[in-house]
């Protein structure tokens, strides 16, 4: 599919959602609460077929943390950003989507140790990185008054 086939399928299938063309290839933005149904559907539709999970990350926003998801067909050949924000920053928690591509399981222990955010049904979600004496560095308000570094 074309990125502006992707963007009509996906503005169908997804009314409520915010479909559109990204700098590089479509994003869509979806509620939290859609976000697992709407990746089983990129996997499972076989025109679709969305097999790699390329990558998955977060960013702190003052209210919320949103997880960024790079997916690839890789027997189609096209791509998609799919975006999704917790509900608040103080009890950041999604859905896993290890279930769906088994590689997510190392992106949500590294977004739950470096922002905090709580993937919910996960394997074994742990800190990767640090103990549990520091907080999450990659969030905005983050002190560290030991080692002195401040955002």
């Amino acid at each position: 599919m074309t990125n502006e086939q992707l963007i009509a399928h996906l503005t169908s299938a997804y009314p409520d959602a915010n479909v559109k063309q990204g700098n590089q290839y479509p994003e869509i933005t979806v509620s939290h609460d859609k976000a697992h149904a709407l990746m089983v559907h990129l996997k499972s539709d076989a025109s679709l077929a969305f097999d790699y999970l390329v990558c998955e990350s977060g960013v702190d926003y003052p209210a919320f943390i949103q997880v960024v998801y790079h997916l690839e067909s890789t027997m189609h050949r096209h791509f998609i950003v799919v975006k999704t924000n917790t509900e608040n920053r103080e009890t950041a928690t999604l859905e896993t989507v290890s279930d769906i591509w088994p590689t997510a399981e190392f992106h949500e222990c590294e977004i739950y140790d470096l922002l905090g955010v709580t993937f919910n049904n996960h394997p074994g979600l742990r800190r990767y990185f640090l103990d549990d004496t520091w907080g999450h560095p990659l969030r905005k308000d983050f002190k560290d008054d030991i080692h002195v570094v401040e955002r």
